[in-house]
């Protein structure tokens, strides 16, 4: 059974690549545009990773992955920051919000693939 991965970024030519790469390694993919569609994506089905970038509209990926840490059927689901951003402030914001690994962009899809396979949830 095929896992599936929740890729939350506002540019879909981003969030194509991100998809490429995955399905190409075996992977689901669903899609959300920012932080809030990334919220209405997690319906209740089982997603086993969620990448998101951090700055987005309408909701930023923190405050996303703080309001995912309340969902009890997500809580425990490993969340990566895919993102431009590598100051340490934001990398600790993320931490204490719940993220588990910070990628940043420009990325090589073997870097993220790697950092999906040791996250992702069995």
């Amino acid at each position: 059974m095929s896992k599936t991965i929740l890729i939350v970024d506002d540019s879909s030519s981003l969030r194509n690549v991100v998809k490429i790469a995955l399905v190409d390694a075996g992977y689901d993919v669903i899609e959300g545009g920012d932080g809030t569609e990334g919220i209405k994506a997690l319906d209740g089905r089982k997603v086993h990773l969620i990448i998101s970038d951090v700055n987005m509209p309408n909701m930023d990926g923190i405050s996303m992955v703080k309001e995912i840490k309340k969902m009890a059927n997500y809580q425990f689901t490993p969340i990566i920051m895919l993102t431009t951003e590598a100051g340490d402030d934001l990398k600790s914001q993320g931490k204490a919000a719940g993220v588990k690994a910070w990628v940043v962009k420009p990325f090589k899809p073997d870097q993220m693939l790697n950092a999906v396979s040791k996250l992702i949830m069995p």
